[in-house]
């Protein structure tokens, strides 16, 4: 029921490869086009029946690639694209509509709010990486990742969003460095540390209303930190492997949480970047008996994080939508295990279990040094914390012509049932819950 969606794409690449100037040059051209239904909103109980999304995209891409770039053990590597995107809302039908497609006429346009608004998104993205290689122990690398983005939009009804004013365009900027050594001295083991280097520029517009509707202005932040960690392995036998890795880390604000989507999703100019300690520790075996292949994996996680980014739901005018704000402190705790075996080159089945707990670790609440929060160290709302999956796979090679391979796949993915909103508050018997789901995918593909 209104839910229908397609995408047609062309992409051509060509290049040159192997000459003494470049080892690889390629330009790629990706274009496409896509139309989905809206089905519903932010809450399962908001219905539409005829607002759809529709847009395209033309993408150009380029790519450099050369080894002993000017000295010898110097690699360099070089991309770059851009991305215009427009994207169309339209939500103009005078009905409300209910799970069923019954319909009732009202008095006003729109499902949610009347609009037939166009957004014109404009990404450049470029990355430079350089490899310098001192025997074969000894590797430094340098990289540096640029992002550029703009949106500018406007509605073909002379009614704007409700959220923002299509007249201040939304900008960000991203720019990260990394320089990182890795020592490895044999096949048996390695280590590496780095540091990185995090900047990002947004400007847009912010309501001075209370309501957050109207009176915007333009305004900008800039955000800057300095990240760093190391990593090593280490192979305590032939087939058994542990891994360790610390990182201060940053995620910076993607560009819908900073200015949401123009429809169901508000975004928030002023959001801080993440800020946390990761560990990651891990164990994995993996080992050949005849036609018999086994792997087998277990981790554990850790995440101190401020500044976490959380997204939230509220209604603003009637109108429902998710928003997003930084929570002050989060911890993360958790483990994963994965096992695989495969049969030659005809069968394989494996799986993961994943639980992951993340809690509330803002004693006080905002604004407040004496108020203790009523859900310091409760689980995070909205959020599963225990998913898993089993994939099967069955290969029939050279079928009717050598090369040639069939192949049936199975996969299934389980998630538990998880609370809405925080699990210490309210009646038990009452609780808004995110149902348990269980799914079930076949595929059938022949390849030539």
């Amino acid at each position: 029921f209104n839910d229908q969606y397609h995408n047609e794409a062309v992409i051509g690449k060509i290049g040159l490869v192997g000459k003494k100037w470049a080892d690889r040059l390629a330009l790629s051209f990706n274009y496409s086009h896509f139309y989905k239904e809206i089905q519903t909103g932010v809450y399962q109980d908001v219905v539409f029946g005829e607002k759809f999304r529709k847009g395209h995209s033309l993408v150009p891409s380029l790519e450099y690639y050369k080894k002993n770039l000017l000295v010898r053990n110097l690699d360099l590597l070089l991309t770059a694209n851009y991305n215009h995107n427009i994207t169309n809302n339209v939500d103009t039908a005078s009905r409300a509509y209910n799970w069923r497609g019954d319909f009732y006429e009202k008095g006003s346009r729109g499902e949610q709010s009347y609009q037939n608004s166009e957004s014109k998104n404009k990404n450049w993205n470029g990355t430079l990486k350089m490899n310098y290689h001192i025997g074969q122990a000894h590797t430094f690398t340098f990289s540096h990742v640029i992002s550029d983005f703009e949106r500018t939009s406007r509605s073909t009804i002379g009614a704007s969003s409700k959220f923002t004013d299509f007249s201040i365009p939304k900008i960000t900027r991203k720019n990260v460095s990394g320089l990182s050594y890795r020592l490895m001295p044999s096949d048996r083991w390695n280590v590496s540390a780095f540091a990185k280097y995090y900047r990002q520029y947004n400007k847009g517009p912010v309501s001075q209303n209370t309501d957050g509707i109207g009176n915007y202005i333009n305004l900008s932040n800039t955000a800057s930190a300095l990240g760093y960690g190391a990593a090593g392995t280490y192979f305590i036998w032939k087939d058994f492997q542990v891994k360790l890795s610390y990182e201060k880390a940053f995620r910076l604000p993607t560009t819908d949480e900073l200015f949401g989507d123009e429809d169901l999703e508000a975004g928030k100019i002023n959001l801080k970047p993440e800020k946390s300690d990761n560990v990651n520790l891990s164990f994995s075996y993996n080992h050949q008996f005849g036609k018999h292949g086994l792997y087998a994996e277990a981790g554990l996680i850790y995440r101190d994080t401020k500044d976490y980014i959380k997204r939230g739901l509220d209604v603003l005018g009637g109108t429902s939508y998710g928003y997003y704000e930084n929570h002050g402190h989060v911890r993360t705790k958790g483990y994963n295990l994965s096992l695989l075996y495969s049969f030659s080159r005809w069968f394989d089945i494996g799986g993961t279990f994943n639980s992951i707990d993340t809690r509330d670790y803002e004693k006080f609440l905002a604004g407040s040094s004496l108020q203790e929060s009523m859900h310091y160290k409760v689980r995070m709302p909205n959020l599963p914390y225990r998913y898993a999956n089993i994939n099967a796979n069955f290969y029939w090679n050279d079928l009717f012509v050598k090369g040639n391979v069939l192949s049936i796949g199975y996969d299934s993915y389980w998630q538990h049932d998880f609370p809405l909103y925080w699990e210490n508050l309210g009646d038990k018997d009452s609780k808004n819950m995110v149902p348990e789901q269980f799914s079930h995918n076949l595929s059938l593909s022949y390849t030539m």
